[in-house]
């Protein structure tokens, strides 16, 4: 999900580009543009594709758009929420992860040696993926409707069970 709205945004992006081109001299502007705009149009990239996930780890308690949909979260090891330094820092190492592109295999390997199955950008920042708990089912004592009911509905059951003879128990 999340390398899927990077594409699609780098995608509206040059269509975008090239859609202004189209309609003006932007084009030629472009292909005759100085080097600092070839530095700021790499920057923004740079800041899509690396950016994202350390911006929302950040900003969502260290879950990104794929991650909440997976019920999936990043913490620290010792459970704290992720800061904005260790987001940053296991995401620039997810190049690293990834080498040889796109296999993953760096990242692969580490998490097959880690004992909490780590990648080497979680080792390096000290964080952890973790699945999220699912809410537990409400305890009878929780519910006011119910709780109003239950001693009724064991008095009988009760009942039941002394006119069968104590069977059942």
């Amino acid at each position: 999900i999340d390398h899927a709205i990077q594409a699609i945004t780098i995608a509206l992006m040059i269509s975008a580009f090239m859609t202004v081109a189209n309609f003006s001299s932007l084009g030629d502007r472009l292909n005759a543009a100085p080097n600092w705009v070839y530095a700021v149009l790499i920057v923004i990239l740079f800041l899509i594709v690396a950016g994202y996930f350390a911006f929302f780890e950040w900003i969502w308690s260290g879950q990104t758009p794929g991650k909440r949909w997976l019920k999936l979260r990043v913490i620290r090891e010792d459970g704290r929420p992720v800061t904005f330094w260790e987001a940053v820092v296991r995401n620039l190492l997810r190049s690293f992860d990834m080498m040889p592109a796109p296999f993953y295999s760096i990242g692969l390997i580490s998490v097959f040696v880690s004992s909490i199955d780590q990648r080497v950008g979680d080792l390096i920042a000290g964080t952890v993926v973790v699945r999220e708990r699912e809410p537990r089912a409400p305890h009878l004592d929780d519910r006011d409707d119910d709780v109003a009911a239950a001693p009724a509905v064991r008095d009988r059951r009760n009942d039941c069970v002394s006119e069968a003879g104590g069977r059942g128990q």
